[in-house]
């Protein structure tokens, strides 16, 4: 299948899984997890047990976990959160992978949950492979066009070096920086997260877990698009309440 015919859209379950009815047991699991984090409970065997106690399904128990954070997670990632008004002027590092797949996905009317971090998690996984789908490009734009608009000095992107097609997406990534003059360098590494972790100098833009709770500052693009509505409609679940 081409990237032409691709999306990054909704499971056939998923109007089950996270429609109306579904969303109340799901914010109390949410709560209910992360209560059991912030007193140290180990993270699979929390999930477990809260999965259990609701009946929740795989992809549910998945979402949970996404969208779920301890108090002191919640506390630091938002101390660290940089408002918009703190990129003009600095250089920025973006997850590749990771704001893509979720832009993509909300273009395509895939489900995004907002967890109790503020942040929107997709239920999309690249499972060491990435390709291109139909909402890729505009994508793409849309990242480029706000980043402009908060006239960030660079930005650069990083994307996982083991998952198949990275190179491909880089040579893209590339391309529509120089046609519209946008200041970007992309590079494929082994580990971003690290790399992204290790940056003291720039802005990271993540909603991964790990990333963020590492980085000395942050910026919630994915959000900042989704919630603004530059994506249209998206469908987003909140689970964070």
């Amino acid at each position: 299948m081409s990237s032409a015919e691709r999306h990054r859209g909704r499971h056939p379950a998923d109007e089950e899984l996270f429609g109306a009815q579904a969303v109340p047991a799901l914010r109390v699991a949410v709560a209910e997890l992360s209560w059991l984090l912030s007193r140290g409970y180990a993270r699979n065997s929390a999930v477990k047990l809260v999965g259990d106690r609701h009946e929740l399904r795989e992809r549910q128990r998945l979402a949970a976990c996404r969208a779920a954070c301890g108090d002191a997670a919640r506390v630091a990632r938002a101390r660290q959160h940089l408002p918009a008004e703190a990129l003009r002027g600095r250089a920025v590092m973006v997850d590749g992978f990771n704001l893509l797949v979720s832009l993509e996905a909300a273009l395509s009317g895939g489900v995004l949950l907002r967890g109790r971090d503020g942040c929107l998690r997709d239920m999309s996984s690249v499972h060491g492979s990435y390709h291109a789908v139909v909402e890729t490009d505009a994508a793409l734009a849309l990242v480029g066009e706000r980043l402009a608009e908060l006239h960030t000095a660079s930005v650069h992107w990083l994307l996982d070096k083991p998952v198949s097609n990275s190179g491909r997406l880089a040579g893209r990534i590339r391309e529509l920086g120089e046609q519209h003059g946008w200041p970007w360098t992309v590079e494929a590494v082994f580990n971003p997260d690290s790399t992204l972790i290790a940056a003291r100098d720039v802005v990271v833009v993540s909603s991964d877990a790990v990333v963020i709770d590492g980085a000395a500052g942050w910026y919630n693009l994915a959000a900042d698009l989704i919630l603004g509505g530059r994506c249209g409609q998206a469908w987003v679940v909140e689970l964070g309440k």
